[in-house]
């Protein structure tokens, strides 16, 4: 089997760190495309530098622009770099990046069957420009690999129920390969003075707050309320929107840092507040309280007992919230059925879990042949 990855975020980045290798276990050719999309350094090779993801076999050197021109820019690309390779019997897509959903319609369009890795998350806002790329995409999709019971119950609701299989989540693949090995290369020591516990992290990125500097100044001013240091690995779209943006003394920017080093300083953090997506996973498997920067989440799993609180922009309520401790226990969240989630996205693609049928999930969530 010959696939094409398409990736250009830094989350598909990791995700691929783990997919990408139990493909190649299970004898898929795959080739890998960058969009570009995220083109900084720090956001970008770094990963592929870190945790071993393939090379891209081409970068599409998209860049920053709105939304319809770079999802313009990458499907004009990339359809031109499909047609002029050696056919492909799927697409795999992660995620709800504008490189997702371009490559969704390519695909479509050319008719390659689509593989989209974490289908079924739903946030119920469509005002997010990441919830439109992930309806488009999940309705193309003729493999739909959730990472959870939610996200299975999401899609049956839309009537998405051929091709669905609760695989588990990749990102908690990710975080066992990884995390162990972000200890011991890199020691807290050499990334802040902090002692464990001892600060607070952050990161600010999406549109909703950073386009509205009223939002990103209620973010600011309420890190300052508190009683901790705060460390701000900032993205290059925050960066740009900083003009009269009061930062509060307590607040330490940095530049972005890779993967790894993310890992460290969200274990050993006393709070994340974070208007992300997927870090608010590995905050709740690291054991780190979560604040979200937002109204709503992808991961509703991870607000049982308080674990993550989704507070908007309101400094009083992002303080409470950061000052609050769970009410209880964890529970287990984004385990696969059985093995790994790459594991089973492998087995899927090559036929082993039933290609062309529907799974049915049992009550254990293991994926049998057979329509349900």
């Amino acid at each position: 089997m010959r696939i094409c990855t398409v990736v250009g975020a830094r989350p598909q980045f990791v995700k691929a760190a783990a997919v990408s290798p139990a493909l190649q276990s299970a004898g898929i050719q795959e080739v890998l495309v960058h969009t570009g999309q995220h083109y900084d350094r720090g956001l970008s090779q770094v990963f592929f530098d870190e945790l071993g993801v393939p090379n891209p076999v081409t970068n599409l050197s998209v860049g920053s622009a709105s939304h319809a021109r770079q999802t313009g820019q990458i499907m004009e690309r990339l359809e031109a770099f499909i047609q002029n390779s050696t056919p492909f019997d799927a697409l795999l897509l992660y995620g709800d990046t504008n490189s997702t959903v371009a490559g969704a319609l390519v695909s479509a369009k050319l008719q390659i069957p689509i593989a989209h890795v974490e289908a079924g998350l739903r946030s119920f806002d469509r005002t997010m420009p990441e919830e439109i790329n992930r309806i488009v995409t999940d309705c193309l999709s003729q493999w739909l690999f959730a990472p959870t019971q939610t996200a299975v119950d999401n899609l049956r609701a839309e009537g998405l129920r051929q091709g669905t299989v609760r695989v588990g989540d990749v990102m908690l693949d990710v975080t066992r390969m990884f995390a162990k090995r972000a200890r011991k290369r890199f020691p807290l020591s050499s990334i802040t003075h902090h002692m464990p516990r001892k600060y607070a992290l952050s990161t600010v990125h999406r549109p909703s707050n950073t386009d509205s500097p009223a939002n990103l100044q209620a973010i600011f001013a309420a890190l300052g309320c508190l009683p901790r240091p705060v460390i701000m690995p900032l993205h290059p779209r925050t960066r740009a929107k900083m003009q009269g943006i009061r930062v509060p003394g307590n607040v330490e920017i940095i530049e972005p840092i890779s993967y790894m080093t993310m890992l460290v300083l969200i274990e050993n953090a006393c709070r994340l507040l974070t208007d992300s997506g997927g870090i608010q996973k590995e905050a709740y498997w690291l054991k780190t309280p979560c604040v979200t920067l937002r109204t709503d989440t992808e991961w509703p799993e991870t607000c049982q007992h308080g674990w993550n609180s989704c507070v908007g922009t309101n400094p009083e309520a992002i303080v409470k919230a950061a000052t609050t401790d769970p009410t209880g226990p964890q529970f287990p969240f984004g385990h696969a059925p059985r093995g790994t989630a790459s594991g089973l996205i492998a087995e899927a693609l090559t036929g082993r879990l039933g290609t062309g049928v529907e799974p049915h999930l049992s009550e254990s969530g293991i994926a049998k042949q057979g329509n349900a």
